[in-house]
């Protein structure tokens, strides 16, 4: 399987910006969209070997710095706002190479970027979600409830700390007092935001979506918990996307076995999209 690993220098919006292009002979290619305070090569390198992977197989991918991060110029860039930043690469994406449609792969907040882009670019074909960000202060409540302070109270050294006197206990339970009432708050304020873009971008978005969800990561259990409470994401979720769990593993899917996993699913969904298309 031949194939070439190049860095690139495109422009986002009149700004300078990098990226890699791992070029191979597939026609469907793999956007990689770098969320949160990082840039292309990923926490544990995990982009770097991502696209490595495919090329093996002969998917291109580009990976890239979006404006303000790694080596691109320009101001640092909200996550809600990188419809520019996501359009320009996948320009230079085609330009670069034989491609003739992409997906979009994106972890966290740069999975909800691309549910709010992919529904604008026919190019793009499928999205492949990680961990995806749908933050709300309900959800939020309830996730840390279940999630973190429930399962302090069956922890024996939560208990031995206590006993000890090295638990502020005063302020556990302000803290949990908090999220429980945040838990049934009003979602109102959620309707309103980046939310809200995200849902009307996932229903608009007619290609294929896979979401990896980590069983050991509060994101991933608050995407869960604010999609079951909204009778539309629910729907959608049920109708249109196909979920994966990997119940051990955290936010990143920071181990080599899980980093595995990821790269052999994304490449089976690039390829189910290829004979589709």
């Amino acid at each position: 399987m031949s194939f070439n690993e190049t860095p690139f220098t495109f422009e986002i919006a009149g700004k300078n910006s990098l990226g890699i292009l791992h070029d191979a002979d597939g026609k469907t290619g793999v956007v990689i969209v770098v969320g949160g305070p990082q840039y292309r090569i990923g926490s544990h390198r995990q982009f770097v070997q991502l696209s490595r992977a495919l090329a093996h197989q002969g998917i291109p991918s580009i990976r890239f710095d979006v404006r303000g991060m790694g080596d691109s110029e320009g101001d640092k860039q909200t996550f809600d706002n990188l419809d520019d930043d996501i359009h320009a690469a996948i320009n230079s994406f085609f330009n670069a190479s034989n491609i003739t449609n992409v997906i979009i792969w994106g972890l966290c907040d740069a999975a909800s970027a691309a549910l709010m882009y992919a529904h604008k670019d026919k190019r793009v074909v499928g999205l492949y979600l990680l961990n995806p960000w749908l933050e709300n202060s309900a959800a939020k409540g309830k996730a840390m409830l279940r999630y973190y302070y429930l399962q302090r109270l069956f922890n024996p050294e939560f208990w031995k700390k206590l006993l000890r006197g090295h638990v502020n206990l005063k302020n556990s339970v302000s803290e949990a007092g908090q999220f429980a009432k945040s838990s049934v708050a009003s979602q109102h304020s959620d309707k309103t935001g980046y939310q809200q873009l995200m849902l009307e971008g996932a229903r608009a978005f007619d290609g294929k979506i896979a979401i990896t969800l980590s069983g050991n990561d509060l994101t991933a259990k608050e995407f869960e918990q604010a999609a079951q409470a909204n009778k539309q994401w629910k729907k959608w979720l049920k109708t249109k996307a196909q979920v994966f769990r990997i119940n051990e593993a955290d936010h990143t899917f920071s181990t080599s076995e899980w980093k595995k996993m990821i790269e052999s699913n994304t490449v089976k969904f690039v390829q189910s999209l290829t004979r589709e298309n």
